[in-house]
């Protein structure tokens, strides 16, 4: 299994069936650099246009349709001391009445300290003059190209994963994309250094990372991103209204607990409606983001 150095030389704002960028083999690592939101690089050189402009696509041999792309995320290590993020909450996420008195939301720059590993505000606000974060490396966007040719904006997201904004998305995960085209064409980009749930004011802290995944192809068929983590399995569901992202992530989950943990549905129902949690995602974007999460102490011995 090979490491690959993948420096781009063209950025996309849709997720689709391009012309592979690079081509891998089943269990190839991949190290890149990626670009802001925003288009701009670890120099502040903008070598792209937003929304999310993308790494890719990466075609890995012998991923077919019906398979699953599996992605380990290994690494994320930031290669700029600033970031950005918007400065007040999208009128989406208070309630209809409150969203006049809303300021403008303008963009704001961050510091970010990579020996220490933390972020702050480059001018204080008043209230939070000592608000000092620690780095939560995630990818906001990222996925395989959709099925019947399409290519779809990275401003939103879906089956293919996309711009799903949650914040377990993150070095240590490994999350699995369903296939439908061949070679899977992987696109990778939008890193953030911090992000709280929902990412309610449109962005997290928008900034430039390394970012390291192997790449593995596995012959199941799923329909919805599946993840997991030292401690929990999760399923993602992307749309809007809300409650349609968890009615997917909630459907793919009773079929994962089918098939790798023979549970049918009343046990899995008993199992979920006891132990279940559901993460925000993305409430921003055209399409919303929901994980349905079990903790794998749940899940030992099965």
């Amino acid at each position: 299994m090979a490491t690959h150095r993948f420096a781009p030389t063209a950025y996309y704002n849709v997720i689709g069936s391009l012309p592979p960028a690079l081509h891998i083999a089943d269990g190839d690592t991949v190290i890149t650099e990626t670009l802001d939101a925003a288009g701009y690089d670890q120099n502040g050189v903008q070598r792209a246009t937003g929304p999310n402009p993308m790494n890719g696509p990466i075609f890995v041999e012998s991923a077919g349709r019906g398979d699953s792309l599996k992605v380990e995320i290994l690494g994320m290590v930031p290669t700029r001391d600033t970031g950005f993020t918007r400065s007040v909450v999208a009128g989406n996420v208070v309630d209809p009445e409150d969203v006049r008195t809303l300021p403008p939301s303008e963009k704001v720059i961050w510091q970010i300290d990579r020996q220490a590993l933390t972020a702050r505000l480059s001018e204080p606000v008043a209230g939070l003059q000592s608000f000092v974060l620690p780095l939560s490396p995630m990818i906001g966007c990222f996925g395989v190209a959709p099925s019947l040719g399409q290519a779809i904006s990275t401003a939103t997201s879906g089956e293919f994963g996309g711009n799903m904004d949650y914040r377990l998305l993150a070095p240590g995960t490994t999350i699995w994309f369903p296939v439908s085209a061949p070679g899977a064409l992987f696109f990778l980009g939008d890193c953030h250094a911090v992000q709280g749930d929902g990412e309610i004011v449109g962005t997290g802290i928008e900034t430039t990372f390394e970012v390291t995944v192997r790449l593995s192809v596995e012959k199941k068929k799923i329909i919805w991103p599946r993840g997991e983590t030292a401690n929990d399995i999760f399923t993602i569901g992307n749309a809007r209204p809300l409650d349609q992202a968890l009615q997917h992530a909630t459907s793919e989950m009773l079929r994962w607990l089918a098939s790798d943990y023979g549970l049918d549905k009343t046990a899995a129902s008993h199992l979920l409606g006891q132990v279940v949690r559901y993460d925000v995602g993305n409430v921003f974007d055209p399409a919303y983001t929901m994980a349905c999460r079990v903790s794998k102490t749940w899940l030992a011995g099965r």
